[in-house]
């Protein structure tokens, strides 16, 4: 029996076909499919669809189904990829004039079927996009078709289309960009200045592009939300790449989890985006904006990844390297075609100086009495020679056929005067060329003036640049639970009811929110908001976390037995840790505690002193600094405090006099 390698055991003859064929197909995929070529901006499937229309344009609309069938000769796929191509391509409304239905881009509907739509190229797409001396074609997958390589697109299609696609193990979305903004950019890139380039959606909506990282990053888009009136909230443009269905699910969904209080909303878009929000009784309009962006997509956050290919590779860039590598395409491409048109002109020049040389010099009638098709060429071609210096060329053999070839009709009918112009015309043709070839970048430069200053009013930026603050969502959220305290039973809670006639605490809050306890022994903690926990009778205080909290506090230190007063903002914390306000001994507790940054007074009582004149005093806490929880306040007095009134908002009162006791005298 023969003993088989490794190398030859079926299972990695297996593997390495798998591997082999693997690869195979995530090149394919990503070449092929997914990710768009940085030099047209195009996948293959929009190229085909383009090139498509170029080969059916005859100006007139054709039928979407017929587009679509053509378009099958040179793409290898199903006819469902190709028609949801070409709907996508048309409602960027740069490229594909649309006649009929192609669904609607804010509310998700579907185009209508391909045999009742039609479509052609757009002006703009006829002028920059196609030019067969620049392309260079390869077979359609069944050989019987030519398909182009790469479109010679005089415009940086990448950006300004935007594309998101997903290949095997890379996925790229490339945002849209303006084409005023981006034709701007190329010519100042050509001015040699700098740039900037930033995301214009075609749903609008407001941006704040902070985060972004030239087509990398992170961008925040909100829907453009107008207040209608005090109970009505309407949704006028769109964050992107959200339909209006996908926007009020979202309500919907926010509403029923008793994130926000909706009373209805309705949706009447047709040409525009409205979305109407209507808000119950008891909710105002102005109250309830950062609740939709805080839990709604009226507010996104889209990451953009900037993958493209490059040299036949995959590779990422930042969008104003993208549309530099297009500047600089686009002038090598505008210096080719000068170059041939250039040399169009010069064969039409030479050929109609070489028929006027050999019409006005008569020189056909060398040839009258040569019997041999050799001895007439040879005749014609002496003859010319004393003018080759009136040619752009010396004469070849086809010029002298070509000659040969013009009727005794036409230099009968030979208009000398007429011939001149058109020769007079060819060179100042040439030499307009000639001053362009002399200096392409400000031809370049021109051309982007000319498509900008012809289409550029047809595509205003409709996205709003700003930056806008990140909504809590805890303050945002509606305080929709209420927390209670019951002293006697130690208990604190959402779901503890409040018991009529036993001492408790209460507070208002919403399930997002974070619960700051402080005990009367000076200790506090933040926890979530709980059902129901037991935390004992010495509960002081609780409510929301909350920045703008001013604590006042009067406290005695139980080692000394002397008060203190300080005052401190809402203190850094981590959840259900346990902290103290001060040093932690059995007879230090917190005496007074009111929450406020501003006209807040307290009547302190002393202990009695023979000596004191008085045995009271008035505390006003705005004459105290805010520091940290930790410091240790002031000393309210060198006695004893025994006990102390709230009197904020009462009028200052002179404080009482001690009579002196008979016998003691004065100190």
């Amino acid at each position: 029996m023969t003993d088989i390698t490794a190398a030859d055991h079926p299972q990695s003859r297996l593997h390495r076909l798998f591997d082999r064929n693997f690869l195979d197909y995530t090149a394919y995929v990503i070449r092929e499919r997914a990710i768009p070529d940085i030099d047209d901006g195009l996948k293959p499937v929009q190229r085909r669809i383009l090139q498509t229309l170029r080969n059916m344009d005859d100006g007139r609309y054709h039928k979407v189904a017929n587009v679509v069938g053509e378009t099958m000769k040179l793409h290898p796929h199903g006819d469902q990829s190709i028609f949801a191509a070409l709907v996508n391509l048309a409602n960027k409304e740069l490229l594909i004039d649309r006649q009929g239905n192609f669904g609607n881009v804010f509310t998700g509907d579907q185009a209508s079927a391909a045999r009742y739509i039609e479509c052609r190229l757009t002006p703009l797409a006829r002028e920059t996009l196609f030019n067969p001396d620049l392309t260079a074609f390869v077979d359609s997958y069944d050989g019987r078709m030519q398909e182009p390589v790469s479109l010679p697109s005089k415009l940086p299609l990448l950006l300004l289309l935007g594309a998101e696609g997903i290949a095997v193990g890379m996925a790229t979305k490339i945002m849209p960009h303006n084409f005023g903004e981006l034709l701007q950019a190329q010519i100042d890139c050509l001015d040699g200045k700098d740039f900037t380039l930033l995301p214009d959606f075609p749903g609008g909506g407001i941006v704040d592009a902070s985060d972004y990282q030239s087509g990398n990053g992170r961008l925040r888009c909100r829907a453009r939300l107008e207040l209608r009136d005090e109970k009505t909230i309407t949704v006028t443009e769109l964050p992107a790449g959200l339909t209006t269905e996908a926007l009020i699910e979202s309500v919907e969904r926010a509403a029923k989890a008793g994130k926000i209080k909706l009373a209805s909303i309705s949706d009447y878009t047709a040409e525009k985006v409205e979305v109407e929000i209507r808000l119950p009784r008891g909710v105002y309009a102005q109250d309830a904006l950062d609740a939709l962006y805080a839990f709604t997509d009226c507010e996104l956050s889209v990451s953009p990844n900037l993958v493209l290919i490059k040299d036949n590779m995959p590779c990422v860039m930042g969008a104003e390297e993208v549309l530099r590598h297009n500047t600089d395409k686009l002038r090598r491409d505008l210096e080719q075609e000068l170059r041939i048109e250039r040399g169009r002109l010069t064969d039409k020049l030479h050929a109609a100086t070489l028929e006027q040389v050999f019409i006005e010099e008569r020189l056909y009638k060398q040839i009258e009495e040569e019997s041999s098709a050799k001895a007439v060429s040879d005749a014609v071609r002496q003859a010319l020679e004393p003018f080759n210096e009136r040619l752009i060329r010396k004469p070849d053999k086809e010029d002298i056929e070509r000659l040969l070839d013009i009727r005794i009709k036409r230099i009968s009918r030979y208009d000398l005067n007429k011939q001149r112009k058109e020769i007079e015309e060819l060179k100042r043709s040439v030499a307009a060329i000639d001053k362009h070839l002399e200096d392409v970048t400000l031809y370049a430069k021109k051309h982007l003036q000319g498509l900008l200053e012809k289409y550029g009013p047809q595509f205003p930026r409709r996205s709003e640049l700003k930056a806008f603050d990140q909504v809590d969502a805890r303050e945002a959220a509606l305080s929709n639970l209420q927390l209670v305290y019951v002293r006697e039973s130690g208990f604190l809670g959402h779901k503890v009811s409040a018991e009529e006639g036993k001492e408790g605490l209460a507070a208002a809050c919403s399930e997002l929110d974070r619960i700051l306890l402080i005990f009367r022994d000076g200790l506090y903690k933040v926890i979530p908001v709980p059902d129901k926990l037991f935390v004992g009778p010495d509960l002081l205080w609780l409510g929301p976390v909350r920045k703008e909290l001013v604590f006042n506090l009067i406290y005695r230190a139980g080692a000394l037995n002397l008060s203190y007063v300080k005052r401190f903002r809402t203190p850094k914390f981590i959840l259900n840790k346990e902290y103290r306000l001060f040093e932690e001994h059995k007879r230090s507790v917190i005496q007074l505690l009111l929450i406020g940054e501003k006209g807040l007074r307290a009547r302190v009582s002393l202990a009695p002193s023979a000596r004191a004149r008085s045995n009271a005093l008035e505390i006003d806490f705005d004459e105290h600094l805010i520091k940290g929880e930790a410091a240790q306040g002031r000393r309210v007095s060198e006695r004893a405090v025994r006990k102390m009134t709230d009197i904020s908002g009462q009028p200052k009162q002179e404080p009482p006099t001690v009579p002196v006791l008979p016998g003691l005298g004065e100190n």
